[in-house]
C-alpha cells in the first residue's frame, strides 16, 4: 500500500463531518489538486469520548460511499504503541508509531556499537545535495545520536512487526513520529535516524519530526517562520539524500504535525513543495471540532446555549482538560472571559472570540486553546450535542467544510 504525494490528516471527534471533510476535498480536486483524507483518531481521543475505531472506520467508509469520492483515502491509528495497537488492528491501514517517550532511552552497548559501526562511512564530511553548509559528522557525533535515537527507533520497529505479523507486509501504511519531544532533530540528526529506520526495516513512508517553535493546540505558530522553512527545506533535503542511499521507501515525505492551524507557515511550506517538488502529510485534526462549535454558536438558539455551556463548564475544569495536553498548550488564565461574561454573549461575539482570524481584534487565542482540548465535555453531553449536530448540520457543515477547504487545501496547494 503507497500513500500518495499530498495527504492531509483529519480528526473528527464525533464522527459527524466526514461528508463536510470530503466536500472540501472534492471541491479541491476540481481545483486540480488531488490530495488524499486521512481520518486520524489517537487512543487518547478515543478513550476521552468514549469511542473506538471501528466508529471512525463506518465514518470513513460511509462518507467516501456517499459522497462520491473515488480516489485513496486511509484512517490512521494515531499516536500509537505497542501497548494500544490491537484495538485499531482490523480497522486501520495507516500506523502513526509514536517514538516520542522513548526518545534518550539508553540502547543496549552492543546495539549502539554496531550501529555506529555500520556508519563509519558516512564519517567526515555529511554531502547532502541542496545543502550549501558543512554537515560534518565525527565520531562523538554517531555515538550522541544512536545514544539518544536508536532506543526509540527499536521501539517502533517492534510495534511495526507486530503490525506486520497481524495485516501482512505492504498491507498498511507506517509512519515514525518524534514531534512530541523537547528538542528538533537537526538534518544530521535526522539522516541517521533514517539509517536506523532503514537497519530496522521499518518501511516508513512519512516522517514526523520536531521542529523548533511551538506548535501549540489550535493556534498559530509560535516562533520564526523563516527558522522553520530552512529546517523544512533542509529536512526535505534529506529525506531526498536518504531514499537514494538506505532501504527505505521512495516516496517518503514530511509530515508536520500542527496541533491545527499553522497558516503562518504555510506559504513557506507550498514554496519549498514547489521548489524540490516533494510530497507532505499534514495533520490538523482538533480544527474539525472546534468548527462544529462555532457553527453550533453561530446558528444561536440552542446551538449557542451549548456553545457557552461548553465554555463555562472548560472554565472551570481547565486544569483537567489541559492536562493530557500540557506541553501543547498555553493559556493565560487573566486572559479567559469570565463564564458570566460569556453568557450575556451574542452568536457574533461568541464567533468572534473563537473563530481562527488573526484580523478580528475579538479572537482570543487563550479562549480558542481551551475550548480546543475541551472536546470532553460535549462528549459528557452525548446526545444533547449530537443531537444539535445533526439539527443544525447545514451550518456547522458548512464550516467545517470552508474551514478546510479555505484555510488548508488552498494555501497550501492551490495558492
Amino acid at each position: 500500500m503507497k500513500l500518495e504525494k499530498y495527504s492531509i490528516g483529519v480528526g473528527d471527534r464525533f464522527g459527524h463531518q466526514g461528508n463536510a471533510q470530503l466536500q472540501a476535498f472534492l471541491t479541491a480536486k476540481q481545483l486540480g489538486v488531488d490530495v488524499v483524507p486521512v481520518w486520524n483518531k489517537s487512543n487518547r481521543e478515543h478513550t476521552i469520548i468514549g469511542t473506538n475505531p471501528e466508529d471512525t472506520r463506518r465514518e470513513a467508509d460511509m462518507a467516501v460511499k456517499k459522497m462520491g469520492w473515488n480516489g485513496a483515502y486511509h484512517v490512521d491509528a494515531d499516536h500509537i504503541g505497542l501497548g494500544n495497537v490491537d484495538k485499531f488492528m482490523a480497522h486501520a491501514d495507516f500506523f502513526t508509531l509514536d517514538v516520542a517517550d522513548y526518545i534518550g532511552k539508553a540502547p543496549a552497548e552492543s546495539d549502539l556499537h554496531a550501529f555506529e559501526q555500520s556508519l563509519v562511512p558516512f564519517k567526515g564530511k555529511l554531502n547532502v545535495p541542496g545543502i550549501q553548509r558543512e554537515i560534518s559528522v565525527t565520531e562523538d557525533s554517531l555515538h550522541s545520536i544512536g545514544a539518544k535515537y536508536l532506543y526509540a527507533v527499536k521501539e517502533a520497529a517492534k510495534t511495526y512487526r507486530h503490525i506486520k505479523d497481524k495485516k501482512g507486509e505492504g498491507n498498511f501504511i507506517v509512519e515514525v513520529s518524534m514531534d512530541e519531544t523537547d528538542t528538533p532533530q537537526t538534518p544530521v540528526e535526522m539522516f541517521f535516524i533514517l539509517a536506523a529506520i532503514a537497519q530496522e526495516g521499518i518501511p516508513a513512508q512519512t516522517i514526523a519530526p520536531k521542529f523548533s517553535g511551538k506548535f501549540l493546540k489550535g493556534i498559530d505558530y509560535v516562533g520564526n517562520p523563516g527558522a522553520f522553512a530552512q529546517e523544512f527545506e533542509e529536512d526535505v533535503l534529506v529525506i531526498a539524500h536518504a531514499v537514494n542511499v538506505f532501504d527505505i521507501p521512495k516516496n517518503l515525505k514530511l509530515s508536520v504535525h500542527s496541533g491545527s492551524d499553522k497558516f503562518s507557515l504555510y506559504p513557506h511550506i507550498r514554496q519549498v513543495l514547489k521548489k524540490h517538488n516533494a510530497g507532505l502529510h499534514l495533520k490538523t485534526a482538533g480544527t474539525t471540532w472546534l468548527e462544529e462549535l462555532i457553527g453550533l454558536a453561530s446558528a444561536g438558539g440552542d446551538g449557542l446555549a451549548i456553545a457557552k455551556d461548553v465554555y463555562a463548564q472548560a472554565f472551570a475544569r481547565r486544569e483537567e482538560l489541559c492536562k493530557p495536553y500540557a506541553t501543547v498548550v498555553e493559556i493565560d488564565p487573566s486572559k479567559l472571559p469570565q463564564p458570566s461574561q460569556v453568557n450575556n454573549w451574542s452568536s457574533h461575539q461568541f464567533v468572534s472570540a473563537l473563530e481562527h482570524d488573526q484580523k478580528n481584534p475579538a479572537f482570543n487565542i487563550h479562549l480558542r486553546q481551551m475550548l480546543h482540548v475541551a472536546f470532553k465535555i460535549a462528549a459528557e453531553m452525548g446526545s444533547r450535542y449530537t443531537s444539535a449536530l445533526d439539527t443544525h448540520e447545514t451550518v456547522v457543515s458548512a464550516s467545517v467544510m470552508g474551514n478546510i477547504l479555505n484555510r488548508h487545501l488552498k494555501p497550501l496547494f492551490v495558492g
